[in-house]
Parts: structure tokens; C-alpha cells; sequence
């Protein structure tokens, strides 16, 4: 059940027996851009460290332990166009505590953190400030060390070359947080809480009354806020944009990027499922099959889906001699799905296999979140779980077809790697 606070501001309950401990989550979403990216990420670890009134992190983790031990994180992410800042928190379910002021005092925690963060004279604590400031920095730059994780991020720049604000990652930059200021981050913290569209979720044993009316305590800016389009347009390229890096690593890295003309509104947003699954989502996929198992030119083959910003992508761990083999390879298979080369046993465990995760994911309380959370912004995708099921079931090799006809090879990212004696 979702209930509009004011413009802007939604709380939904989600009420279910499922679970023994109770989760909530406050999304923030603004528009993605370069420059806020960084900055946001930033105060997430600002207000995520301490608060006016628990100004350690000792005293803000003694609160959490008073709290049955309660767990509590804030994190950013990036979806379409659009950015996240998400403030999570799993308490007990006070009903098995014998505690039924559980929820309330987890609210009273959260509403510390959101609307007094350590801050004085127009300005976050220095010593915090500067602390979280360096760590960020210092994590943001070891990125490159995580060579699986950094080509990908290589791969996204490429891609979204002409766009400066997409081809950022959520977390922004080095530079954009060596650029923030003690100040400037208070200006982003009150960005946040004026202009953000905010999505309060409350899933567990609970009724809406009591998640309703321990928000209701909350004094929200009487602003207006911001709802930008979720889903990015990109315009494609008829030039491939390819970029080769070499370095001491064993194992190349070869990644791919299509884009794809079909969204998450879309009439073949199924179709393009159970694609993904058929060309690398899945271990009985084409690219495992064909490019890992049966040829053993790959460490890993896989694909990866992204219905918001148009994007599918292909990522490879490979010997740097066999790159162009490699290629050719994918591209076979994505011939294969064009011409409809795809049996009724691939098709049959590719649909069981999205079946599958679509139950297990009942499981999980953040699973259902996402659900509501993309219902709300793109209300005509709402489905119950008979229609999910049937649009699961009606998809057919020639809707796939269509999918895969609609894939446009935009990037080639190539990390090479060298031996030791420098050659590649």
C-alpha cells in the first residue's frame, strides 16, 4: 500500500509474514549527473559515520546495538537516468523481542541521520569531513586494481562517449571528490532533502496504520521536487568506438557493448529476458557454451541485460591471442539468435531459469522494494504475478528474433595483457 506524505514523498508498507525482522528503506532519486555523483556519494559515508547527536562512530554503533542489533548502511546507485541514494535498516521484528517500540525507535534512529547530520557553521565536522574524504579517494583510485570491475567501467565510458554525464559510475570521481568542500557537501545534503523525489518502504510483519504514523513525525521541506525520466536516450553510432590498454595482467579482458532499441516499458522487455539468457545470461547460454566450454577460449563468457539505458553487454576473460577469435565467436552467436537458431530445450530452460529467480526473489525483502519502487515510477509495467508469469510463458523464438535484430555494436574495450618479459 503506498500513501503520498506530500508531493514528492511516498511511503509504502509492504505487509507480509515472510519475514521475522522488518526492513526499511529511504531512496532518495535525483537526476544523474557528473558533477553531483561524486558529491553525493560522498555524503553518503559523511552520514553513514555520525550524526550531531552520536557524533563517533562508537556512539552511533552503541544505538545500533541497543536496537537488537540492527544493521544500517547507506549506498548510491545509478539507474537510467536517474541517481539513488539509498538509507537502509533491518531491525527485529519487536514482536518476537517482546519490544514493540522496535520500529519506532528504528525510525527515531533514522530520522537522526537524515535531518541532523554532524554539522556546524554551515559546515560538515572537519575531522570527518576529511577522514571520510580521503578513504573515498583512496577506494575510488583502487578501483583500477579490480581488473574486472575497472574494464567494465572502461567499456560504460566508451559507450556513453558523447554523454558526460552516463559514462560517470555512480560513485562519481576521484577528481569530483577531491574538488568537494566541507561546504559544498551541506549544499548537497540540502539538494538532496528539498529536490530529491523520496520513496520511504517498510516491508514486513506490519500494518500501513503503524509505518504511516511513525513517519508522520517526520518534517519533511515543503518543497517541489524533482521526477526525471528513468529511462536514458541514447543515441547510437554508426562508428564503433573501440580502445585497447595494455598491462602486466594474465588475463585479458574483452568487453562488449550493443545497443539495444527495447526498454522496460516495452511490449519485448520479456523477449529481451529471456535473449540475454539464451546469448550469456545462463550457464547452458550460447556464449558459455560455445566460447567457453566448447572452443576453451574463455575464462568466463557472459552477457548482462540493461532495460533502462538501452545497453547490452558482453564481458570476456581471455587470452590476449585469441581476441580476435573471441570476436568472431560472439558474433556468431548473436547471428545464431538473428536467424532463430535457438531449440525448444534452450528456450524451455532459459524461461525456467527466469522463473526460478523470479520466485526466489519473493525471498528476498529488497527484491520486493524493487518491484514497488519501478511500479510506482513506471506504473503501466505493473503486473501481478499470473500476468508476469504468462508474459514469461508467451515469449517465442521470433519475439527473440526481433530482439536480437534490434542489437547495434556500439563498443570494444580491450585490456591486453603482457608477459613478463613486456610483450603482449
Amino acid at each position: 500500500m503506498t500513501k503520498q506524505i506530500q508531493p514528492g514523498i511516498n511511503v509504502t508498507t509492504i505487509s507480509t509474514k515472510k519475514f521475522k525482522t522488518i526492513r526499511i528503506l529511504i531512496r532518495f532519486t535525483a537526476r544523474h549527473t557528473a558533477k553531483a555523483a561524486s558529491a553525493r556519494t560522498l555524503l553518503t559515508s559523511l552520514l553513514e559515520t555520525n550524526s550531531l547527536h552520536f557524533p563517533t562512530q562508537t556512539a552511533l554503533s552503541k544505538e545500533l546495538a541497543a536496537l537488537y542489533g540492527a544493521s544500517f548502511g547507506i549506498n548510491v546507485a545509478k539507474k537510467g537516468n536517474t541517481h539513488q541514494v539509498n538509507v537502509a535498516m533491518d531491525v527485529v521484528n519487536g514482536e518476537y523481542v517482546g519490544d514493540k517500540q522496535v520500529f519506532v525507535q528504528a525510525l527515531s534512529f533514522l530520522q537522526e541521520i537524515l535531518f541532523s547530520p554532524n554539522q556546524q557553521n554551515g559546515q560538515f565536522d572537519t575531522q570527518t569531513f576529511t577522514l571520510e574524504k580521503e578513504n573515498l579517494m583512496a577506494y575510488l583510485a583502487s578501483i583500477e586494481e579490480d581488473k574486472q570491475m575497472w574494464a567494465s567501467l572502461q567499456l560504460q565510458e566508451l559507450f556513453f562517449e558523447q554523454d558526460q554525464d552516463q559514462k560517470v559510475p555512480s560513485f562519481g570521481t576521484v577528481s569530483g571528490v577531491k574538488a568537494c568542500t566541507a561546504e559544498s557537501v551541506v549544499k548537497t545534503y540540502e539538494s538532496m532533502m528539498n529536490e530529491d523525489q523520496i520513496d520511504m518502504f517498510v516491508v514486513g510483519d506490519i500494518s500501513a496504520a503503524e509505518v504511516e504514523a511513525g513517519f508522520a513525525k517526520w518534517d519533511w521541506p515543503k518543497t517541489s521536487r524533482v521526477h526525471p525520466e528513468i529511462v536514458t536516450d541514447f543515441q547510437t553510432s554508426n562508428i564503433i568506438r573501440e580502445k585497447q590498454v595494455t598491462e602486466p595482467v594474465s588475463q585479458s579482458k574483452l568487453n562488449i557493448a550493443y545497443h539495444l532499441d527495447v526498454t522496460y516499458e516495452s511490449t519485448l522487455r520479456f523477449p529481451a529476458m529471456v535473449f540475454n539468457g539464451l546469448f550469456g545470461g545462463f550457464s547452458h547460454s550460447k556464449l558459455f557454451l560455445n566460447v567457453r566450454e566448447k572452443e576453451s577460449l574463455a575464462y568466463y563468457a557472459s552477457s548482462s541485460l540493461d532495460l533502462f539505458r538501452g545497453m547490452v553487454t558482453v564481458q570476456t576473460g581471455i587470452d590476449s591471442t585469441n581476441r580476435n577469435r573471441v570476436l568472431q565467436l560472439i558474433h556468431e552467436q548473436l547471428e545464431a539468435l538473428k536467424t532463430g537458431d535457438i531449440t525448444d530445450l534452450e528456450l524451455q530452460q532459459t524461461k525456467e531459469r527466469i522463473k526460478t529467480q523470479y520466485y526466489l526473489g519473493q525471498d528476498y525483502a529488497q527484491n520486493l522494494i524493487e518491484k514497488a519502487y519501478y511500479e510506482q515510477w513506471l506504473p503501466k509495467t505493473k503486473k501481478t504475478e499470473e500476468q508476469w508469469l504468462q508474459a514469461l510463458a508467451a515469449v517465442t523464438k521470433e519475439s527473440i528474433q526481433q530482439v536480437a535484430q534490434r542489437l547495434s555494436l556500439q563498443a570494444i574495450f580491450f585490456l591486453e595483457g603482457e608477459d613478463e618479459h613486456g610483450e603482449a
